[in-house]
């Protein structure tokens, strides 16, 4: 156990796994409870936060599950209270939560442009929304929005317009908070990973693979392609965000704010 978030809360929002292995979220909220902090894990599915719990809990940290739809304006409100009667004070806020969809402006469904920006943006601002007073009173916080960086890149091929354009909103949103509340102690920050190894690869399998028998080929070449897209010759891992997170959340950034962190290996320097 380390102590660069010693004594402090930290809310891990999409703190479950979307499949097996170590999605983004999960990494981070194991991380921080091994760094001292006492990480309230939310997710949509309940299920999959307590899993995250119980790896803390068998590691000796501390950490509680909590059901949330962070699009729902009531439902983040709770979260927020349930944290407080918990252990009265949020130190950091990690919002992890994001969805897809392909299609180009042309092709793209309106509604799956809605569900796309409900859950990649509209979350971000209602955890903002109801984290932001309590840091305010307390003169300090720490805030890291997980975006991308398909909010800076668009590789030719991949029409991914909504996933685009939701991630470059919450840069957006990561600058105007950070310069509005930086003279009140809170530090806001966004990460970009690049092409990760996790449980989501699952799903782009999916997607890719609708016109084929084979899931398991769909996989292998997923798998395949953004190993030797990766500059490194392999893709990164939910612990490659989880420590740029960390960074981000303790002391060690405390005069860094309003920053987009790349995280990719070096994709998105290459030519």
């Amino acid at each position: 156990m380390g102590e660069r978030l010693k004594d402090r809360v930290a809310i891990v929002v999409g703190a479950g796994s979307s499949g097996p292995g170590w999605g983004n979220g999960k990494a981070t909220a194991v991380t921080c409870a091994r760094e001292g902090a006492k990480v309230f894990c939310v997710d949509r599915n309940v299920a999959a936060a307590r899993e995250t719990v119980d790896i803390i809990h068998k590691e000796g940290g501390i950490a509680e599950a909590h059901q949330a739809d962070v699009v729902r304006d009531a439902e983040v409100a709770a979260m927020v209270a349930a944290c407080l009667a918990k252990w009265q004070r949020i130190d950091v806020l990690d919002n992890n939560v994001g969805i897809g969809s392909t299609g180009g402006p042309v092709e793209l469904p309106e509604q799956e442009w809605d569900n796309v920006f409900d859950v990649n943006v509209k979350s971000f601002y209602l955890t903002l929304k109801h984290v932001l007073p309590v840091m305010e009173k307390q003169g300090r916080g720490a805030i890291v929005n997980v975006s991308s960086i398909a909010s800076i890149r668009s590789p030719k091929g991949i029409a991914y317009v909504a996933y685009n354009a939701s991630k470059g909103a919450v840069n957006a949103l990561t600058i105007a908070v950070a310069s509005q509340y930086a003279d009140k102690g809170i530090r806001c920050n966004a990460i970009l990973p690049g092409l990760m190894h996790t449980p989501m690869i699952d799903f782009l399998a999916e997607s890719y693979a609708r016109d084929s028998k084979d899931h398991n080929s769909a996989y292998d070449r997923m798998i395949d392609i953004r190993n030797k897209v990766s500059p490194t010759g392999k893709m990164g891992t939910g612990w490659d965000t989880a420590n740029a997170a960390l960074f981000l959340a303790s002391d060690d950034s405390a005069y860094v704010n309003g920053h987009l962190l790349v995280v990719d290996g070096g994709l998105t320097v290459r030519a």
